[in-house]
């Protein structure tokens, strides 16, 4: 059996909020295996931001412990922590947000790149055009502005700019709540075959359990900062224990939550 690719171990972190202390994070505890996506399900507020951003560490977690790739991720620093970096990256909710909107999609795709020297300046317009083509975008598209492109193609240049790196792992944070359902599909068909072609592992955040149904082969549930259910897709969908678990299911018309066969 593969070593787990991640593991975390009671995570836990709170905030202060007007003078009280908010648990977003109680004990959290998984496990994802390579090649493996693992999809995290739960209301508004249950903590699947804060514990993508905890794992990525843009957030410090307050106790608990990861290991990514077999090394203590809590521990790394300095330029081991930077190499090890570019193994994890994230695609976040809003594109539009997640860039400068008067860069270029060139550059936007070149800085990871640059920063992990994976390319010379003179390598890097032939990558940007195949880290482009491979997310179903022309390689031309690397002269425009992210502005100038839809809500979609923007998504994509996402993508593929977590691609750039070469991860081994990428979370999705509701990488498709906030685009039309035929661009939805057509996002979550690139994921799919992404993994296969490149072998990677997910770690997709979503409210909606038709769109995390589609990608997942695990689900874990999420309820005021804990993880109250987890397995495989099917066994969720069908016969979830939990009481989250079941408000999620009745939530979503069963056509939609019939699993491909």
């Amino acid at each position: 059996m593969p070593e787990p690719l991640l593991v975390a171990q009671n995570l836990c972190k709170t905030f202060t909020s007007r003078g009280r202390r908010v648990t977003a994070l109680d004990d959290v505890s998984l496990t994802l295996a390579p090649g493996e996506t693992l999809g995290l399900v739960g209301a508004s507020g249950s903590g699947k931001s804060t514990l993508a951003r905890v794992l990525l560490r843009l957030l410090p977690a307050d106790a608990g412990a990861v290991r990514l790739l077999g090394e203590d991720w809590f521990q790394l620093r300095g330029r081991a922590l930077r190499t090890r970096r570019r193994a994890i990256q994230m695609v976040f909710q809003d594109p539009l947000a997640a860039f400068n909107p008067r860069a270029t999609i060139g550059g936007v795709l070149a800085d990871p790149l640059r920063i992990h020297a994976l390319a010379d300046r003179a390598a890097r317009p032939m990558q940007v055009g195949a880290l482009l083509e491979q997310v179903g975008l022309p390689a031309s598209y690397a002269a425009r502005s992210i502005h100038e492109v839809s809500g979609g193609e923007r998504q994509r240049v996402a993508i593929a700019r977590a691609l750039a790196a070469r991860p081994s792992l990428i979370v999705f944070d509701e990488p498709v709540s906030a685009l039309d359902q035929s661009i939805r599909s057509e996002i979550l068909r690139l994921i799919t075959e992404l993994q296969k072609s490149e072998g990677l592992t997910y770690l997709f955040i979503a409210h909606d359990l038709a769109v995390v149904r589609l990608v997942s082969h695990r689900v874990a549930i999420m309820e005021s900062g804990r993880i109250v259910e987890t397995g495989p897709t099917p066994q969720i969908i069908d016969n979830p224990q939990s009481s989250a678990g079941r408000a999620l299911v009745a939530a979503v018309p069963r056509l939609a939550l019939r699993l491909p066969s």
